[in-house]
């Protein structure tokens, strides 16, 4: 059965992209392409691709006049998007739960990839499809901005390396948290009053 991942960078304050959907902050930072826990490696396993349209959108601003991925790739929208020519783009929306299963059809015995943003890796969470996150920590904070993965979910760590500027974390996926630890681990505000 094919892993279902979320590999991403953050920022050390836990935002993917600044609130104008920004990532120069990331790029940058200075990165092994062939160092640990590297995206090169990581992409050989990937055989289909699901993001949302922010990072549609922002992968055609930044590669104009070509599509960086040969696998095929679900673009989550509720709009018209154009796709660029001979890519294997399908513009979708809804549950996730179905085109999951397509996808894992498609990579025809290799992983899937959710590339971004959070909130939609957040929706195969949410449905008990996201099994891995990785996450590459660039040494920069933003304060504000698109988060990680807007979720309570319990992890597992399974690897950690340093690759240049990056700290990169590997985790399994366990299940969200309970909603009533998630209560009880909100910070009170003003303290305790008892009288």
């Amino acid at each position: 059965m094919a892993t279902t991942h979320y590999f991403t960078a953050s920022s050390l304050d836990g935002f993917i992209a600044t609130p104008g959907h920004s990532l120069d902050w990331l790029l940058s930072q200075k990165v092994d392409q062939e160092g640990p826990m590297a995206y090169q490696d990581f992409e050989r396993t990937i055989g289909a691709l699901a993001m949302g349209a922010s990072t549609f959108e922002w992968v055609l601003r930044n590669d104009p006049g070509s599509w960086a991925y040969a696998q095929p790739t679900w673009v989550f929208t509720h709009r018209e998007l154009p796709i660029p020519d001979g890519a294997d783009v399908r513009l979708v929306s809804g549950d996730v739960r179905p085109v999951h299963s397509d996808m894992v059809s498609a990579a025809q015995g290799l992983d899937v990839w959710v590339v971004g943003g959070g909130d939609l890796a957040g929706q195969f969470a949410d449905a008990g499809l996201l099994d891995e996150v990785w996450v590459q920590f660039a040494p920069v904070t933003l304060g504000a901005g698109a988060p990680l993965l807007p979720r309570a979910l319990d992890l597992e760590l399974l690897d950690v390396a340093r690759n240049a500027a990056f700290l990169c974390g590997r985790y399994r996926v366990l299940g969200a948290r309970p909603a009533e630890d998630q209560r009880a681990s909100s910070p009170r505000v003003g303290g305790d009053h008892r009288s």
